[in-house]
């Protein structure tokens, strides 16, 4: 195929149709459980592209020869980009750049054993990604936070070229949509490798307790693509070995077992191993139960108050794409905080994350991005957080520390957003029934009441307040607490107040620390007088973290109801109130309250 003709280019209106194919879908992601990875990661050539010229060109026929004529684009002449990491750091022009980008390498290839597949897997690309290997268009991706996989077993040669396009512009029918409160950060800023499997292989596991409330009993459901007809299931450590019948690439088994529960004081896993034909994998699995009854979140049978607080996936230099060493430090300062439950906000957070809660012993929150305006009408919409959704209960279901998935935050109360909703939810059942669903919902500060109609759909109700910050007092929140009638959990998922680090004034000058150290004082002293009534908290938030649309002379351009530092460092006044209060929860009579409300501790003290 010839490159077009400049002016076949720049009159053609309808250049992107070609490229807008069905999107890649949870169905099709193999999991790369624990086999070796080939890493694509490094230096890529890189270039923005704010006309979309690469498009209108086709620029990724990077074989077609245009003879003595010259072309816009020369992809070994471009600036070299490190992958994984967020593109908006590199350089400062890149900062608040949204649009097209594209990214180029090449890499060596030895074919394996006859009948081996490959595949090409990114854990995240923001936001819609395209991908084309030695001329060959492959694949799209939309959904920058969750993983996809692609088949490139028939494109391989022994060297290739990949070109890769991610656009990272926020589109109305997006989600999330056109407006958020977090940094729009664009780029491959999570891992990029090749993995191989044999002819017959696994696609997907999942490994959990059965949740009877006995403890005893595992299942394991496995998803392959190929003809064997058995796989084998191995745990050693519990002396489980076991084979269960493949029919139409599915297979299920139960049995019975001894295991120590996972829980955050003790986060014991096992080694599951699966094996089919010649493909044999591993998943370090955590085995517990969660539940809701009535207002209370119990884990392995026992109520527990959850000591949470929530976070964005940002860092100072890092931005998006944190390491395991930074997500473990910000784990460890959440831990000194005394929490045992994280909300990770709002959008899949690295695989990574989960499984160093699962090795650290906290519980996590774990929600898409449908945040906000989303436009609740529109098809490709409502396709798009579907897929987000199974594409993240997927990879995350085998993870221990994920007790919640949430299906959104903050959206109005309309028709269709219910209907929207109710998707969701039942996706979450339907792929997983072992966990359940929340969603953050709106109250009405007028009556001091939760009137969202999405709380009669969830299992667990979250609502963000900020009386006393926002408006109101913090006394308002008791009268909304003593007006919650449902029969299921009520976790206050956001709560909270702006700070700048090391302002210092009285308590009621804005952006002091002292401001927001009273917030949480009197907020606090009203949640200790209705513990009977929450089965949890993830106030708002653990650091400051980067929103351009903060801009007063305290903000900056970041969002400041962080307890810390935006540099990760400093911990505000706020912090150690927090601190001291969970302290005192974490106590056995307080943090499991019997089910006899009036045994309950009132009016519970900082210290």
């Amino acid at each position: 195929m010839k490159l077009p003709s400049f002016a076949a280019a720049m009159h053609d209106t309808d250049y992107d149709l070609p490229n807008l194919i069905p999107p890649q879908t949870a169905f099709e992601l193999v999991d790369p459980f624990d086999r070796p990875c080939e890493s694509l990661n490094g230096q890529w050539h890189f270039a923005l592209d704010p006309y979309d010229m690469g498009l209108r060109k086709k620029w990724y026929l990077s074989s077609s020869s245009a003879g003595n004529r010259p072309v816009d684009f020369d992809f070994d002449a471009w600036n070299l980009i490190t992958v994984p990491a967020c593109y908006n750091t590199q350089r400062p022009e890149y900062m608040y750049y949204e649009g097209t980008a594209w990214y180029t390498r090449t890499f060596p290839f030895e074919h394996g054993p006859d009948g081996e597949r490959v595949f090409l897997l990114f854990e995240g690309a923001l936001g819609e990604c395209r991908i084309w290997m030695n001329d060959v268009y492959l694949a799209r991706h939309v959904g920058g936070s969750t993983p996809f996989s692609v088949d490139v077993t028939q494109h391989l040669q022994p060297l290739n070229r990949l070109v890769v396009l991610v656009n990272n512009r926020r589109r109305r029918q997006g989600v999330p949509a056109l407006h958020t409160d977090w940094f729009n950060y664009g780029g491959l800023y999570r891992d990029v490798s090749l993995f191989r499997v044999p002819q017959n292989h696994i696609k997907k596991a999942f490994v959990r307790l059965v949740p009877d409330g006995r403890f005893q009993t595992v299942r394991v459901d496995v998803q392959t693509a190929g003809n064997a007809e058995w796989c084998h299931v191995s745990i050693p450590e519990l002396n489980i070995d076991t084979t269960l019948l493949i029919r139409e690439n599915r297979g299920s088994i139960s049995f019975s077992a001894q295991p120590q529960l996972w829980c955050p004081e003790a986060p014991k896993t096992y080694a599951v191993i699966l094996e089919y034909d010649q493909d044999r994998v591993c998943e370090e699995v955590g085995l517990r139960e969660v539940r809701v009854d009535g207002r209370r979140f119990f884990l392995n049978g026992k109520p527990i108050f959850l000591r949470g607080i929530s976070f964005h996936e940002d860092h100072p230099t890092a931005c998006r794409a944190l390491t395991d060493g930074q997500i473990e430090n910000l784990f460890y300062l959440t831990k000194e905080l005394g929490c045992n439950f994280v909300r990770l906000a709002h959008y899949p957070h690295s695989r990574l994350a989960s499984k160093a809660a699962d090795r650290l012993g906290l519980m996590l929150w774990e929600e898409i991005p449908v945040y906000w305006a989303i436009d609740f009408d529109s098809p490709a919409a409502r396709m798009d957080a579907c897929n987000q959704l199974r594409e993240l209960i997927h990879r995350d279901r085998n993870r221990a520390s994920v007790c919640i998935w949430s299906v959104g935050n903050e959206n109005p109360d309309t028709d269709s957003r219910l209907h929207f909703m109710e998707q969701l939810v039942a996706i979450c059942h339907s792929e997983d029934d072992t966990r359940p669903v929340a969603a953050s919902c709106l109250v009405n500060y007028e009556t001091c009441r939760v009137e969202d109609r999405l709380a009669a759909v969830v299992d667990i109700v979250g609502i963000n307040e900020y009386f006393g910050w926002y408006r109101g007092n913090a006394r308002q929140l008791g009268a909304l607490l003593e007006q919650y009638r449902l029969e299921k959990p009520l976790l206050l998922s956001e709560l909270g107040a702006g700070a700048l680090y090391g302002k210092h004034g009285s308590v009621q000058e804005l952006f002091t620390e002292e401001c927001q150290d009273a917030f949480y004082q009197a907020q606090l002293e009203t949640i200790g007088n209705n513990l009977e009534r929450l089965c949890g908290m993830s106030p708002w938030i653990l650091f400051d973290f980067r929103s351009p649309g903060r801009l007063n002379a305290f903000q900056m351009g970041y969002n400041r109801k962080g307890l810390v530092s935006e540099d990760h460092l400093e911990r505000k006044k706020a912090f150690f109130t927090l601190q001291a209060f969970y302290e005192q929860l974490s106590r056995p009579s307080v943090s499991n309250p019997p089910s006899d409300s009036t045994c309950i501790a009132k009016g519970a003290q900082l210290v």
